[in-house]
């Protein structure tokens, strides 16, 4: 049960934001901009480093969330079950590799990150700016696993509810629906 009066029909992060729209609407402009502006990374490694961040932060609402988007960007599941299993053995390149063990150590704390882990990613041809933008997403993924944890947000359990979330991700990214959500009482 959350520890604040949420709108019942909008679990997790929605819920939230929804809330606060005042607060909501920088954090969801930055999301979009690193989750679905323009990048030499894709939307699908993108989702990738937003799963491992809420993977390893055990924030079951967004792992399952971000999987879920992961998944249909990449068009298969194994990957992301791979990545968040075991990165090394992962089907993704060496250098996505490196930029996620980049994002773990943002997970457990900004000074985790190395030059040595920088340096590796660079050494498999990861530019700066993609070095910045997974710090930066993993971050933002941190304050959100925190946020929706935090105020013990409505973690829904049904399967169907993070495929339609993960479709709604993928075609409407992350700014807020024109309509709002009214349309999802039931």
């Amino acid at each position: 049960m959350p520890h604040i009066p949420l709108p019942s029909h909008l679990p997790g992060i929605t819920g939230l934001l929804e809330y606060r729209q005042d607060t909501a609407a920088p954090i969801r402009e930055l999301t979009q901009l690193l989750l679905r502006g323009d990048s030499t990374l894709s939307q699908g490694e993108r989702e990738l480093i937003a799963t491992v961040v809420s993977f390893n932060n055990e924030c079951i609402f967004c792992t399952t969330a971000h999987t879920a988007a992961a998944d249909l960007l990449l068009g298969e599941s194994e990957t992301c079950e791979m990545v968040k299993q075991d990165i090394d053995t992962a089907p993704v390149s060496s250098k996505m590799k490196t930029l996620l063990k980049i994002a773990k150590l943002v997970q457990k704390s900004g000074k985790e990150v190395t030059p040595e882990a920088v340096a590796a990613a660079k050494a498999e041809g990861a530019t700066d700016e993609e070095i910045h933008d997974t710090v930066l997403i993993a971050a933002l993924f941190c304050l959100y696993n925190r946020y929706v944890d935090g105020l013990a947000s409505v973690t829904p359990t049904n399967p169907e509810f993070y495929e339609y979330l993960g479709e709604r991700i993928v075609n409407h990214g992350y700014n807020r629906l024109p309509q709002g959500y009214e349309h999802l009482k039931k």
